[in-house]
């Protein structure tokens, strides 16, 4: 008999982000920032802290995201399909290239607390750029840690000096903000926001390059991007719960062996191939399920293919 999964929880009460939390233009003050931050931050800690049966798809969400968007600081082309294709249509044990190594040091921030140690973060800087001392980020984001300053200026600091060490580990710098923003927030495990957002139009005025840290304007960059990407994270929260919850649904209907552990996996991952090794299932098996998935509304695929399809929320 098939173990199913614990009932869905009750609803989070995801609400979406104010209008007025969310900047819609270039805006000149860091206090005004500031506040749509704060605000939009206080939306999102509560999900943040919600033990939720869709956090870790959640999760690697907005991992593919942030790693879609380092694509463009490092002059690279690689969208979210792209990249998403790169990680799941992979053989076991396969390099996934430098993109999808990118890709594999957002995914592994969700998976970890926001604790900064010297080995983490040189095996985080093979992944996203140069080689760096990770002894002096270190000390660094121990000194931003211990300051007074509010958790969002922290953040933007932490940047600044890893960029101010490394010039070229703008990448790092991004990934490590989100590290002390959730260290200072105390959020469990981080979630991947400020690299999302930095190219909105929001963030510029016409004719102006992206901000890169530590230069003029940069703490007000980065709280005008929290508040977006903070926005962007609780809506879709809200969006993949209402999925989680038609997928658990229909789950006790389900009469193939091995359908519950498919379904764990479906909320835990961004995305699954009919050829993963789930259980005892074979790629026949899971083709059926999948399609059954589909044809119920529990699972979308993801890539409009005919061939190589992938399936997740």
């Amino acid at each position: 008999m098939n173990r199913q999964p614990a009932p869905l929880a009750a609803p989070r009460a995801a609400r979406p982000v104010p209008a007025w939390a969310r900047p819609c233009a270039p805006t000149q003050e860091l206090a005004e920032a500031a506040f749509c931050a704060g605000a939009a931050l206080a939306s999102l800690d509560a999900l943040v802290r919600a033990d939720a049966t869709h956090a870790g798809a959640w999760r690697q969400r907005l991992a593919l995201t942030a790693a879609a968007a380092s694509m463009s600081v490092i002059g690279r082309g690689e969208d979210e399909a792209m990249l998403r294709d790169a990680w799941c249509l992979r053989r076991p044990g396969d390099d996934p290239g430098p993109a999808g190594r990118v890709l594999g040091a957002w995914r592994r921030q969700v998976q970890r607390s926001a604790r900064l140690d010297p080995a983490m973060v040189a095996a985080t800087a093979v992944e996203l750029g140069p080689l760096v001392d990770s002894e002096a980020i270190c000390a660094a984001g121990a000194a931003v840690l211990a300051s007074r300053q509010p958790a969002i200026l922290a953040a933007a600091e932490m940047a600044a000096r890893v960029v101010a060490l490394h010039p070229r580990a703008e990448l790092l710098a991004l990934w490590l903000a989100d590290q002390v923003l959730a260290a200072r927030l105390s959020w469990p495990i981080p979630v991947p926001l400020l690299a999302g957002s930095l190219a909105h139009p929001a963030l510029r005025a016409a004719g102006r390059r992206r901000a890169r840290p530590g230069e003029e304007g940069w703490p007000r960059t980065v709280a005008a991007a929290y508040a977006l990407a903070a926005a962007r994270a609780v809506g879709l929260f809200a969006d993949l719960e209402r999925r989680a919850a038609t997928l658990q649904a229909v789950t006790p209907v389900l009469r193939a062996r091995g359908a519950a552990a498919v379904v764990a996996v479906l909320l835990e991952e961004d995305a699954m191939a009919p050829a993963s090794a789930v259980g005892t299932m074979t790629d026949r098996g899971l083709r059926r399920l999948f399609d059954r998935l589909v044809g119920q509304g529990a699972v979308r695929e993801l890539t409009g293919r005919t061939t190589f399809r992938l399936y997740g929320l």
